[in-house]
């Protein structure tokens, strides 16, 4: 059985927790740090003209490419918001080749733009595993519509092979849980650990719980401690990983 580490993180576009300073080479150095076999990304910048521009240190390439460099030979990456000056969206760096990937649409009426990237990967055993990066909305209905869809896909995917579906929830009140694992068998890791879902935001000091790993189809799961620092200055929202075993 293969045993996987799984990392989550919103970048929050390279920039500090104020916007104040440019930090993604130290993100990139952090997530190096834990030695993810797979890293779901949200938030993460695919093209800024300005910034580009004015930001001294801005990588030629897109963010995601940027974070990978040699240690992730394989990432996708889902275009959500696109604006005049470039796009973001959410983005899998992958240690397993990725066989095919697409980016789900399930922005809701207004200015929020968010997507699911569901990609799959081929696991050295010959199975395949899928995993599905998540961003939801910041309203509640907006959330439930895009629970709904985020259920509808995984009712498409078979039902024999692993998936890791992980991200920002946006999920405060925490209404996911019994919806997920009623519609599509998934489990998130942190609630069948240690009772409750990790608290991750604000990163320096964590009050709710919004981001998630949820998982079905694994045999073993087990949530990973990371330390507070760097993560509390280099994100609004702290990172959470997991190791699963297939």
């Amino acid at each position: 059985m293969s045993l996987i580490t799984l990392l989550t993180v919103n970048l929050h576009k390279g920039f500090g927790v104020f916007n104040r300073r440019f930090i993604l080479p130290e993100l990139r150095e952090a997530v190096r740090s834990v030695s993810a076999d797979l890293v779901f990304l949200q938030e993460v910048l695919g093209e800024h003209e300005l910034h580009a521009a004015r930001v001294a240190g801005w990588p030629q390439a897109p963010h995601y490419e940027f974070l990978a460099d040699s240690l992730w030979s394989d990432h996708a990456y889902g275009r959500n918001a696109v604006y005049p000056q470039g796009h973001h969206g959410n983005a899998l760096l992958s240690k397993f080749p990725i066989r095919q990937h697409a980016n789900h649409d399930v922005s809701v009426a207004g200015p929020e733009r968010r997507g699911l990237l569901h990609s799959v990967l081929a696991l050295p055993d010959g199975r395949e595993l899928h995993a599905i990066c998540v961003h939801l909305g910041l309203r509640e209905a907006h959330r439930q519509q895009q629970l709904r869809a985020l259920c509808r896909l995984v009712a498409q995917l078979p039902a024999d092979c692993p998936l890791v579906v992980a991200g920002d929830f946006n999920d405060w009140r925490e209404r996911a849980h019994r919806l997920l694992r009623r519609h599509a068998g998934l489990r998130e890791v942190f609630v069948q650990s240690q009772g409750r879902a990790a608290r991750s935001f604000p990163a320096r000091w964590p009050l709710l719980r919004l981001d998630r790993i949820y998982v079905r189809g694994v045999a073993v799961q087990r949530p990973l401690l990371l330390p507070r620092r760097p993560w509390s200055h280099l994100s609004d929202h702290a990172p959470l990983a997991a190791e699963i075993r297939l």
